[in-house]
C-alpha cells in the first residue's frame, strides 16, 4: 500500500489542473452546477452509478468492490465563499466577489483522485465506497439537505471519512484526533427594543444603543466567569445594527454572533446565561430583549477506532509525516450531522508553505495552499479506505 503515494504523485499534474480549473470558476452554496457536472462526469467515467441533485446540487457516486463487505462513505464539500480574491495567482477566480477561500476546490480534486485510485484497486475492495460531494457547507445547510434527500440510504454506510486541507499547519502534518474534534456552532440573534427619539433629548428615550453596549460587554463574562476553566467555549458578537441618522436614537438594535462549544452541557450553560443577561440587563436599561438561537451544527466527534486507523495509516503511507492526535479547533463543520448517524473520522491535512507565502488563513482574500497537500490527502484517504475494506 506504500505505492499509493507514488500512484497519487504520478496523478499530480491532473490533480493540479483540476483544482486550478475549479478555483477559476468558484460557485456559492447550492449554486455548484458546473462543479457538480464535472464531478458527475468524472465518476461516470470510472464506471460508477451516479445520482445528481441530492440536496439540490449534491452528487453521489457508488463504487462497487469485487467482493461483498461494508459500505464506506467519503464526503467532500464543493462550495466557495462570497469573498473578492486578492491572491494574484494566474488561476485566480474569474467571478467577481466569489472565491475558493477555504480549500473546497482542493477537496473536490482530492475526492475525484481518490475515486480514480480506488477504482484502480477495485479488486481489493470488500464492499463499496459511497462518494458524497456536498454543496453548501459554509453555513447554508448542505449536509441537512442531503440527509433529507436520503444520502445515507441505499446503501446505508457503516462508517465515514472526511478531510480538510488546513492552512494553520504546514504540508507534512496530519491531525487525527479521537473524540470531540471540531466545535458545534450556533447563531445568536438578540433584538433590543427601547423608545426612540431625538439624540439631543435622551431623557425622553429608552436608548437601546447604550443597552447594546452594556450587553456586549456583559456577554463576554460568560466564558470568562461561568464556563469552567477546563471546558472550552467561544462567544463572539460579530454584528451590531441600529440607527439610521446621527441625531436620532433608534427604537431597536440587533446584535448577531456565534457560539462554539464542544459539549452539550457547556452549550446549555452558555445559552442559559445569554437569555438571563439579555433579559435582566435590557430591563435594567428600560428596554425589552429577545433572543433567538439557530442551531447550525453539532460538534464533530471522531470515532476512536476509525481515527486510530487513520493515524496509523498516515504514519505508514506518508513520508516524514507528523501525526497529531490531540489537535482540536473551534471551527465547525456540518459533516457532524452525517457523523452523528455514521461513525467515522474527520481528519486534517496540513497545506501551508510559509516560504512561498502560502500561509494565509481560511476565509482570507489571499488564501491559497501548497498543492502538494492534494497528494497527501488523496493518498491517506485512499489508503484508509483500502485498509478498512480489505480482505477480512
Amino acid at each position: 500500500m506504500k505505492s499509493l503515494f507514488e500512484e497519487a504523485s504520478n496523478l499530480f499534474p491532473q490533480i493540479q489542473q483540476l483544482r486550478r480549473d475549479l478555483h477559476r470558476h468558484p460557485e456559492l452554496g447550492f449554486e455548484e452546477h458546473r462543479t457538480a457536472g464535472i464531478v458527475a462526469r468524472e465518476l461516470r467515467t470510472l464506471g460508477m452509478e451516479v445520482n445528481t441533485g441530492i440536496g439540490k446540487t449534491g452528487v453521489v457516486g457508488l463504487l462497487e468492490g469485487a467482493h461483498e463487505g461494508l459500505t464506506l462513505l467519503l464526503r467532500f464539500d464543493m462550495d466557495a465563499l462570497p469573498i473578492q480574491e486578492e491572491t494574484g495567482a494566474e488561476y485566480a477566480s474569474t467571478r467577481p466577489g466569489v472565491m475558493h477561500a477555504c480549500g473546497h476546490d482542493g477537496h473536490v480534486a482530492i475526492g475525484l483522485t481518490v475515486a480514480k485510485l480506488l477504482a484502480q484497486h477495485r479488486d481489493e475492495i470488500h464492499g463499496r465506497v459511497k462518494f458524497v460531494f456536498q454543496p453548501a457547507e459554509e453555513g447554508l445547510g448542505g449536509a441537512q439537505a442531503m440527509l433529507e434527500d436520503g444520502v445515507l440510504e441505499s446503501p446505508r454506510p457503516d462508517f465515514s471519512l472526511a478531510l480538510h486541507l488546513w492552512n494553520e499547519k504546514p504540508v507534512g502534518w496530519v491531525a487525527a484526533t479521537p473524540g470531540p474534534f471540531m466545535a458545534g456552532s450556533d447563531v445568536v440573534d438578540i433584538n433590543l427594543r427601547g423608545r426612540g427619539g431625538h439624540g439631543a433629548l435622551p431623557h425622553h428615550t429608552r436608548d437601546p444603543i447604550v443597552a447594546a453596549a452594556q450587553l456586549i460587554l456583559a456577554l463576554q463574562t460568560i466564558v470568562a466567569r461561568n464556563v469552567p476553566p477546563l471546558d472550552v467555549a467561544v462567544l463572539s458578537i460579530t454584528q451590531v445594527h441600529g440607527g439610521d441618522a446621527h441625531n436620532v436614537i433608534p427604537e431597536t438594535v440587533h446584535l448577531r454572533g456565534t457560539l462554539r462549544t464542544f459539549s452539550k452541557s457547556t452549550r446549555e450553560l452558555v445559552l442559559n446565561r445569554i437569555f438571563q443577561l439579555t433579559d435582566h440587563l435590557a430591563h435594567a436599561m428600560g428596554c425589552d430583549g429577545e433572543v433567538k438561537i439557530t442551531d447550525l451544527t453539532p460538534p464533530v466527534v471522531n470515532d476512536e477506532t476509525v481515527t486510530m486507523l487513520v493515524a496509523q495509516t498516515a504514519r505508514e503511507v506518508l513520508p516524514e509525516v507528523i501525526v497529531d492526535t490531540s489537535y482540536r479547533t473551534m471551527v465547525s463543520e456540518d459533516m457532524a450531522l452525517l457523523m452523528e448517524r455514521v461513525p467515522g473520522c474527520y481528519f486534517m491535512v496540513g497545506s501551508a508553505n510559509p516560504e512561498r507565502g502560502l500561509n494565509y488563513g481560511h476565509h482570507h482574500p489571499k488564501f491559497d495552499f501548497d498543492e502538494q497537500a492534494l497528494v497527501y490527502g488523496a493518498t491517506l484517504m485512499s489508503a484508509v479506505a483500502l485498509k478498512r475494506l480489505g480482505a477480512p
